[in-house]
């Protein structure tokens, strides 16, 4: 199969690796798309470790089913599925038994514990892939599984906000302004500085305002989540929260919280962070967007193309989700992406 590979350091390379077989529960899947989300650029980056060496990241991937492991009954082969983040659990611990499996001390992640999906093939446990909404193709689907998922646990981390921040205005926070949107929320968008475009985005979604990061909104705060990994922007979220208002850090990483003074959490406010996701979540959330309302905006690049993929997403430089499709025969490694 073709991949694109991290080796511990440096660029993505290009590399032919041996087709895998699906055993148990496994569905060998011929990869339609796959988003490429901030956790991918964190292990790129070496913000996060992993230990499978070499690894192909990803873990927004829409699949069809090419074959089945012995013990497989829940799809048939050529039907298409979705796989996010949440690649296995033990289903025996305290957690998993509790309905919070997404805090498994032994879960495992695809893209980062297992290879994910910037390759033709990618394997999955059938127990932990969702069926898509018909509403959306495979390149609109693909922010769904990470950007769709891990935003609407954050959302639903934040209450009912009616007042809603969002911080970074990327993959994620498209799709919860949206859905908060619909809802009857007052959205509010903060980006960086310097990014008038991003604003705009923000408001033909429906935010009510835009601003940069660092300005105080034009009233209180609910709630706000933060998309964006910087540490810093916490004690600014929190001085535009009104009491009883709650701050969810969304990330998996994030830069260290600087400190701040204790009047800025007084009054009941709430710093939170969001961890993984649970099947639940996806089943919620694939039936809150089944009807395809909710638009996604990918940025379209072939898989050859990862590493500029994953540095215009450094940069700030994509309004929606990029997303990797197969690439077409023929093309160069050094051919330019379309856009979406």
């Amino acid at each position: 199969m073709q991949a694109m590979v991290f080796d511990g350091g440096g660029p993505l390379r290009q590399a032919e690796l041996p087709d895998p077989v699906p055993q148990g529960r496994e569905l060998l899947l011929r990869v339609r798309a796959c988003g490429v989300c901030r956790t991918d650029l964190h292990i790129v980056d070496g913000e996060l470790s992993t230990l499978l060496r070499p690894l192909v990241p990803g873990h927004e991937i829409v699949g069809v089913v090419q074959a089945r492991g012995p013990e497989c009954a829940r799809f048939a082969p050529g039907e298409r599925v979705g796989v996010g983040w949440l690649g296995a659990t033990c289903g025996t611990c305290a957690w998993c038994a509790g309905g919070r499996e997404n805090l498994c001390d032994r879960a495992v992640f695809t893209g980062r514990d297992r290879h994910g999906g910037y390759a033709s093939l990618a394997l999955a446990d059938e127990r932990f892939c969702f069926r898509l909404p018909d509403a959306y193709d495979d390149v609109h689907a693909a922010p769904l599984l990470c950007a769709g998922l891990i935003g609407y646990r954050a959302w639903r981390m934040a209450g009912a906000a009616h007042r809603l921040g969002l911080y970074g205005f990327g993959a994620a926070a498209h799709i919860v302004a949206q859905l908060a949107v619909r809802q009857g929320a007052e959205v509010y968008a903060f980006t960086r500085a310097a990014d008038e475009g991003a604003r705009r985005f923000a408001r033909s979604l429906g935010a009510c305002w835009a601003g940069a990061a660092h300005e105080p909104p034009p009233r209180p705060l609910d709630a706000a989540i933060l998309f964006a990994p910087a540490g810093e922007l916490v004690p600014q979220a929190l001085a535009a929260t009104a009491k009883g208002g709650v701050v969810v850090c969304a990330g998996i990483h994030m830069s260290d919280i600087p400190g701040f003074p204790y009047a800025l959490l007084w009054g009941e406010r709430v710093v939170r962070s969001v961890a993984n996701l649970t099947r639940a979540d996806g089943e919620a959330f694939f039936a809150l967007v089944a009807d395809g309302r909710v638009a996604t905006a990918p940025a379209v690049f072939p898989l050859s193309q990862a590493n500029l993929a994953l540095a215009r997403l450094r940069a700030g430089a994509i309004d929606g989700a990029a997303v990797l499709v197969p690439d077409e025969p023929g093309q160069a490694a050094g051919a330019a992406a379309p856009s979406g």
